[in-house]
């Protein structure tokens, strides 16, 4: 069986803190009319990820961003590999999202499985006017052609590494690190 080992970490808590800043500022920047935003962050920290970016937005522009929550799990196309029978959860959204300029949220892209279940998961709730990905981090090995918009950091892996966001919120504790599969010291000498 494998097991993970840290290899590095590769953002502390302040480097999060200005990445998110700066995203902040790069999505005021390409948004015609700020008024129309609306954040959803796929569960589970892709929320914490709008939430805190909303917030800054309301610091430099006094301007309350809603921000949703999107629980994909039903909509995943690995679905039998998660549980038996899925759990049906309810989306968190308390706001109508059709026409609004929409900025999907999620820690890590990675093959673009996650992501395109969360649209599924998204438009049926609504039609928005515009749907735009935010990540943290990019980490490549795309499966579908999907893209990320804003882009906190971009880090090449290999299929062994994993990226892990920790948050405080969910966490306890704030950085970003890459971790390594491993295998079994006894499997690989029985090989």
């Amino acid at each position: 069986m494998p097991t993970i080992r840290e290899k590095k970490q590769i953002m502390s808590a302040s480097e999060i803190d200005r990445t998110l800043v700066r995203l902040a500022h790069e999505i005021l920047e390409r948004t015609a009319d700020p008024k129309q935003l609306a954040f959803i962050g796929v569960k589970r920290r892709g929320v914490p990820l709008a939430e805190r970016i909303a917030a800054k937005i309301e610091s430099i522009e006094g301007l309350k961003i809603p921000v949703g929550i999107l629980d994909i799990n039903l909509y995943r196309d690995d679905l039998s590999l998660i549980a038996e029978r899925p759990v049906v959860h309810a989306r968190q959204i308390e706001f109508p999202i059709a026409g609004k300029d929409v900025v999907l949220m999620d820690d890590v892209l990675y093959t673009g499985r996650t992501i395109r279940s969360a649209l599924d998961a998204l438009f049926d709730h609504g039609r928005p006017a515009r749907v735009q990905l935010l990540v943290l981090i990019d980490r490549g090995h795309r499966e579908l052609p999907i893209e990320a918009r804003y882009v906190g950091r971009m880090v090449q892996t290999t299929e062994q590494e994993i990226i892990e966001v920790k948050f405080q919120e969910i966490d306890g504790q704030e950085k970003v690190l890459v971790v390594e599969r491993i295998g079994d010291p006894v499997e690989a000498a029985l090989a």
